[in-house]
């Protein structure tokens, strides 16, 4: 029995950055295959894992979801079986306790773009472009990415983009608050791993809080967070990492602290 071919690859760099690659060429489309070998490649994270870079290879991101996957549904109940399937991954790498990093460098639609506002941080290169497209079978966005999207920029905006299935350019993206950051072209894989490795190399216990208050704050507003902040914050204070830091800030001074994750 032959091996189904590798879709994924994953690279785990000393700094404790997990490097994920989709190859699923020529298009990156959504399959169950892809799905599982993203599982299975979730799964290898190691325990001390400090941030992931989620990248794609090919000409782009994502052309969507191989449409035969839709076609293969028999009835209402069938679909659920896979929608609720398809909605695990964002749900995976959203909860995962360390920074995570979506680098988008050309047309990213449906599937990929509701895993990249999953993630913390994403970056687009100057010629990327965002879609949910899914009117055009029909469908409404399965995988999260219609209440994500809302979530950073709003219910308006939300609305405007699943129902028109237009494409967006990463500037416009940008000036929603839904891309992090556009960086050039030219070199712009280097520059998403520079920017990974860098959180990496910071204080990823105190990220891993940050999520935290932020999980609290999409649950009930500024009062919800504020009900949960301080008891996160004070738990630092069992991390090497704070307690480090905060002897070289006075012994050093500002900006020479190294952090290990502990």
């Amino acid at each position: 029995m032959t091996e189904p071919p590798a879709l994924t690859r994953l690279e785990i760099q000393p700094s404790g950055l997990a490097v994920l690659t989709i190859d699923a060429g020529p298009l990156n489309l959504y399959t169950l295959d892809l799905h599982e070998q993203l599982d299975a490649a979730l799964d290898r994270l190691p325990v001390d894992t400090r941030a992931l870079l989620i990248r794609f290879d090919g000409r782009v991101v994502s052309a969507g979801v191989d449409v035969s996957l839709f076609a293969a549904q028999q009835s209402p109940e069938q679909a659920k079986i896979l929608f609720d399937r398809m909605l695990t991954l964002p749900d995976r790498i959203a909860a995962l306790e360390f920074p995570t990093v979506f680098a988008a460098h050309a047309l990213c639609l449906t599937w990929a773009f509701e895993v990249a506002v999953a993630c913390d941080i994403i970056l687009a290169a100057e010629r990327a472009s965002f879609g949910l497209v899914e009117k055009v079978v029909g469908l409404t966005p399965t995988m999260g990415g219609t209440q994500r999207l809302a979530a950073r920029a709003g219910v308006g905006r939300a609305k405007e983009f699943v129902m028109t299935g237009e494409r967006y350019s990463a500037a416009a993206l940008e000036r929603w608050n839904v891309v992090n950051r556009v960086l050039p072209d030219a070199g712009f894989d280097a520059a998403a791993r520079a920017f990974a490795g860098q959180l990496a190399a910071g204080p990823t216990r105190a990220h891993a809080a940050t999520k935290r208050v932020l999980d609290h704050f999409a649950e009930g507003g500024v009062p919800e967070a504020n009900r949960h902040v301080t008891g996160i914050a004070a738990d630092l204070y069992r991390t090497v990492d704070l307690r480090g830091a905060v002897r070289s800030f006075l012994d050093e001074g500002s900006g020479r602290a190294t952090f290990t994750g502990r």
